[in-house]
C-alpha cells in the first residue's frame, strides 16, 4: 500500500481529517496525565497506614460538671471495654490517626540548632496503645503502667516516647538510629525513645510528613477522651453497639458520641482523592467516546463520499482486502498524526502542572501505553465503516455515473 496516493487524496478534503488529528491529540494528552494522576490518587489511598484499621472501633466520651474526674474515668473505661467478648484491645487518645484532626510537634536532636527541628503528629495514648492500634514495634518495647503519667496540666515535659522508623530516620539522616536513642522537644527537654514502630500514619493524610508519628504515654487531664477498641478479626460490628452501651452504663455523667470505624475516618480523609480519581475516570471514558465517535463519523463519511471511486478501482481489479486495507491505512496515518502531536502535548501539559501544582513527572512509560491504545482504538472504530465499503460491488457504485 502506497503512502503517497492515501496522504494527497486526505488532503483534498483535509478539514476534517485535521480535525480529527487535533481532537487524537488532545485526547492522548488528557487520558495519559489523567491515568497518571488517578494511579497516583489510588497508591495514596492504599497506602499501608501500619494500623489494624479495618479491625479499630472509635468512641468519644465528654464528661459533665466541673469536679469530673476525666483520668480516673479513663482508667474505669479502658477496664471495662478491654472486658468486651471480642475485643482485643483498648487505648485511650486525644486524637484519631486519620481522622484529619491531631497534635503536630516539633522534634530535633540538638537542642541549640533549630535546624534539626522536624515535625511529627503525635498522640497521647495510654499504656495498650501499641495493641490497640496494631503497630508493629522493631525494636525496644511498649509501654507499661510504669510509664503512664497523669499530669495535672498539658505542659509538663514528656520523658518517654514510642516513635516511627520514618520520624526516627528523619531526625538522625544519617540512619542507625534505635530505641534509646535521645531527642529533644521544642524547649529543649531531653526524651528517650523506648520503642521504634515499624509504621504509623498520623491524621493529615496530604502531609509530606503523614509517617512521622510518636506516641507519648500520658492520659490528659480534661473532660474528654477517644477510646480505640480494636475487635478480633470478624468481631468489629458485634463489638460497636456494646462499646457504646458499657459507656453509657458505666458512667451517667457523660456525653458518648462518635461511635464509627477507624475505616470511616481513613474512608473520609481520603474522599477528596477517591472523588477525583473517579471524576478522572468519567473524563477519559468521555474522551474515549467522543474520539472513536468522531472517527467512526469520519470514515463512515469518506466511504460515502467516495463510493464512485470505490466502485471504479473494483471494477479495475481492486480486491476486498485492499479496499479494506485503504482505509484502515488511511485512518491509521490520521491517527499517527494525532498521537505524534498529542504525545509533545501530554509531556507539556503535564509540565505546567508540575510547575503550577507541585504534581510529580509524568513517567514516561504512560505516552508509549496511551499511543498505542489510541492506535487500537482508531483501528477499532475504523473497522465497520472500512469493512462496508470494501462490500460495495462495482455495479452498484457505477450506478452513480
Amino acid at each position: 500500500m502506497e503512502f503517497g496516493p492515501i496522504w494527497r487524496a486526505a488532503r483534498r478534503s483535509k478539514t476534517g481529517p485535521v480535525l480529527m488529528a487535533l481532537q487524537i491529540a488532545l485526547t492522548l494528552a488528557v487520558i495519559v496525565n489523567a491515568v497518571f494522576i488517578i494511579q497516583q490518587r489510588i497508591a495514596k489511598i492504599t497506602r499501608p497506614t501500619g494500623m489494624d484499621v479495618d479491625n479499630i472501633v472509635t468512641v468519644q466520651s465528654f464528661g459533665i460538671g466541673d469536679d469530673y474526674d476525666a483520668q480516673d474515668g479513663v482508667r474505669r473505661d479502658l477496664q471495662a471495654l478491654g472486658a468486651i467478648s471480642g475485643v482485643v484491645s483498648v487505648a485511650s487518645t486525644q486524637a484519631v490517626p486519620l481522622s484529619g484532626s491531631g497534635w503536630g510537634t516539633q522534634l530535633s536532636t540538638d537542642p541549640e540548632d533549630d535546624s534539626t527541628q522536624v515535625g511529627g503528629a503525635q498522640y497521647f495514648v495510654s499504656e495498650d496503645a501499641v495493641d490497640a492500634l496494631g503497630v508493629t514495634l522493631e525494636s525496644g518495647r511498649a509501654f507499661t503502667s510504669d510509664d503512664m503519667e497523669y499530669p495535672e496540666d498539658y505542659g509538663a515535659p514528656v520523658s518517654r516516647i514510642i516513635i516511627t522508623r520514618a520520624y526516627l530516620d528523619a531526625l538522625f539522616p544519617g540512619g542507625g538510629a534505635t530505641a534509646g536513642a535521645t531527642v529533644y522537644d521544642n524547649l529543649g527537654n531531653p526524651i528517650t525513645v523506648i520503642g521504634v514502630m515499624e509504621r504509623m500514619h498520623g491524621s493529615w493524610v496530604g502531609w509530606d510528613k503523614l509517617e512521622n508519628v510518636l506516641l507519648v504515654p500520658r492520659v490528659l487531664p480534661g473532660s474528654g477522651a477517644y477510646y480505640l477498641v480494636r475487635a478480633e478479626p470478624g468481631q468489629r460490628d458485634s463489638v460497636m453497639p456494646r462499646v457504646e452501651e458499657t459507656l453509657v452504663a458505666l458512667d451517667d455523667r457523660r456525653v458518648v458520641e462518635g461511635l464509627r470505624t477507624h475505616a470511616e475516618y481513613k474512608d473520609r480523609s481520603y474522599e477528596g482523592d477517591r472523588g477525583m480519581a473517579v471524576i478522572l475516570a468519567v473524563v477519559i471514558g468521555l474522551m474515549i467516546t467522543v474520539t472513536a465517535v468522531g472517527i467512526l463519523g469520519l470514515a463512515s463519511f469518506s466511504v460515502r463520499q467516495r463510493i464512485k471511486q470505490i466502485g471504479t478501482r473494483r471494477a479495475i481489479g481492486a480486491r476486498r482486502r485492499d479496499i479494506l486495507r485503504y482505509f484502515m491505512t488511511e485512518n491509521w496515518m490520521i491517527t499517527t498524526l494525532g498521537v505524534a502531536l498529542g504525545s509533545l502535548l501530554a509531556v507539556g501539559v503535564n509540565f505546567w502542572m508540575v510547575s503550577s501544582f507541585e504534581l510529580e513527572r509524568l513517567n514516561p512509560v504512560y505516552v508509549p501505553v496511551g499511543v498505542v491504545a489510541l492506535w487500537c482504538l482508531g483501528l477499532l472504530a475504523v473497522m465497520g465503516p472500512a469493512r462496508r465499503a470494501s462490500a460495495i460491488s462495482p455495479a452498484i457504485a457505477t450506478r452513480t455515473v
